[in-house]
């Protein structure tokens, strides 16, 4: 693929504010070990030209013998909830429908990264849709050594006709694989996972700050103003975890930089929203801008933002002390941010009728803001299926109908959820998770035109900052690159020891001597690592892929 038509594409999806990818908390994966090859399998689609948009004809189609079909997804297969229940209905419907049940095999979290990759190399039919992700799956390593399914634009036409008309011709491109689609991407769920911080909005107001933080200076100027006028109140009380994500987003907020996922934990490579495809870090160019990090750092030490003991802070419960008014920000991303500004049950913050909770997003300043990759979250088809067309008839069903996505996402009425009197959802009376929930956790192809909102949330506040982020975000670019690493792995690690080092000095301002001083040191020790050596090498590779 020509670097010119990538940049062609992501300017579409600049224009086209489709909305970002749902998250996990699983941990970026190590590379995959699937040793699978790729096999065959007919379709009886009618045969379109190439680019068409026209869905085939689906008249045709046999769908006679009923059949089961499987759905891998990780997490730990529920014990004693609705979850059968829910399948005994939903599957009712999938028959009468498609003449097909669904049946889920999950992976448990512990070591779920290789029993994952290993079920699909056995390549034995067990399962039919694949949950996965290009960041923390293995989707393309998977892709690659033929564990996945071709999936021809005519057999999405054929057999998940829906999810062919919703996905726009953008976002199929970057599902593909040397030029075939093998992925069916979570491409229109809005959930938020940019960092920044969560602050009271009204004392802000108090602090002289009308519209609130907007910028790294006013956050300085809220953490005075709390120190001085809440004495008992811990502006942040960090418990010194948070160094890389601090100078993160003190770039993405002084810069166009947007960073590659999973390189290394602290995302030291990137390009520029100018320039997606020059690899540069600016950890080593953006000198001056590092310096005056580490001085508002330094003042923000001295000022009392965080307790003196920060880098041993073991017994931080920052996030619970916000809720309850012992603490004045909390930083972590947007999802969080949309609980914390919510009036929920035990949030006594909300005990002062004037309180409001407001977001200071990293890169706020330059309109720097980059959504989850569309295929954070994805759906594969197992290349082993025996039933793939089937698979993706009951896959448009849970992920475009009505009934079968509330099924399936939500459970069933009136045990699992109930509506309110303006339609949103909420807990009956009760409700008890452990027997009353359910677990599919369908993470693959979530759909913002089918969800039921929670009742429990700020939604007036939630919208106006969604429709913030949709006005200026871009698409992540770089969902299709998979790094090789092996020449260049002890030099990414030596780099990554020297990041955690460093920066737990700098970003909370326990540094000795001088800002200008510690970061010299510290770019000194970038160079002395090979730090250029490995941005020379994932060029290289970025022009393999894009040129």
């Amino acid at each position: 693929m020509k670097k010119k038509l990538l940049a062609t594409l992501l300017s579409a999806s600049m224009v086209m504010g489709i909305a970002a990818c749902g998250s996990s908390t699983a941990e970026t994966p190590a590379p995959a070990d699937t040793t699978a090859t790729q096999t065959e399998t007919k379709t009886e689609a009618t045969t379109t030209d190439a680019g068409s948009t026209e869905t085939a004809d689906a008249s045709a189609i046999d769908t006679s013998e009923h059949v089961v079909i499987t759905y891998m997804t990780t997490g730990g297969a529920p014990e004693g909830n609705q979850t059968d229940e829910m399948l005994r209905q939903l599957n009712e419907i999938l028959t009468e429908k498609v003449n097909a049940e669904l049946e889920v095999y999950y992976i448990d979290w512990t070591d779920y990264l290789s029993v994952y990759n290993l079920t699909l190399a056995r390549m034995d039919g067990t399962v039919d849709l694949v949950g996965t992700a290009s960041d923390w799956l293995d989707a393309w390593p998977n892709a690659k050594n033929g564990a996945f399914l071709e999936l021809s634009e005519d057999m999405l036409k054929t057999y998940a006709p829906k999810t062919w008309a919703s996905v726009s011709p953008e976002h199929w491109e970057l599902c593909k694989y040397d030029g075939n689609i093998y992925l069916m991407p979570e491409d229109n769920y809005a959930q938020w996972t940019n960092h920044g911080f969560a602050y009271r909005l009204d004392w802000a107001k108090e602090a002289g700050l009308a519209d609130g933080v907007k910028s790294w200076e006013d956050l300085t100027t809220y953490f005075k103003y709390v120190k001085e006028t809440y004495p008992d109140v811990i502006p942040w009380d960090s418990d010194g975890t948070q160094y890389a994500t601090m100078v993160g987003g003190w770039i993405t907020s002084h810069s166009n930089y947007v960073s590659i996922d999973g390189i290394n934990s602290g995302a030291m490579w990137g390009g520029t929203k100018d320039d997606l495809y020059t690899v540069y870090s600016p950890y080593v160019t953006d000198t001056d801008s590092l310096v005056e990090f580490a001085k508002m750092m330094k003042e923000w030490d001295e000022i009392g933002v965080w307790k003196t003991d920060v880098l041993n802070n073991t017994t931080s419960d920052n996030r619970e002390d916000f809720k309850i008014g012992r603490v004045a920000a909390e930083q972590h991303h947007t999802q969080t941010w949309t609980d914390l500004c919510s009036h929920k049950d035990g949030y006594t913050i909300y005990d002062d009728p004037n309180a409001e909770t407001g977001f200071f997003y990293f890169g706020e300043e330059t309109k720097n803001l980059v959504a989850l990759s569309i295929t954070h979250g994805a759906m594969a088809v197992s290349a082993a299926s025996k039933n793939p067309e089937r698979a993706l008839m009951v896959y448009d069903l849970i992920r475009n109908d009505p009934e079968c996505y509330k099924l399936f996402n939500y459970g069933v009425e009136g045990v699992s959820y109930e509506l309110t009197d303006d339609g949103m959802r909420k807990t009956p009376e009760g409700y008890n998770s452990a027997t009353d929930g359910i677990s599919v956790n369908y993470w693959w192809g979530r759909n913002d035109d089918l969800e039921i909102k929670d009742a429990t949330m700020n939604w007036d506040a939630i919208e106006k900052l969604y429709k913030e982020y949709d006005a200026i975000k871009i698409d992540y670019p770089y969902g299709q690159f998979v790094p090789n690493v092996d020449d260049i792995q002890s030099k990414i690690d030596n780099i990554n020891d020297i990041h955690t080092t460093y920066m737990k000095q700098i970003a909370f301002g326990k540094y000795q001597g001088s800002a200008e001083d510690i970061v010299a040191e510290y770019q000194e020790a970038l160079k002395k690592a090979g730090i250029d050596d490995v941005t020379a090498e994932l060029q290289r590779q970025f022009d393999e892929l894009y040129k």
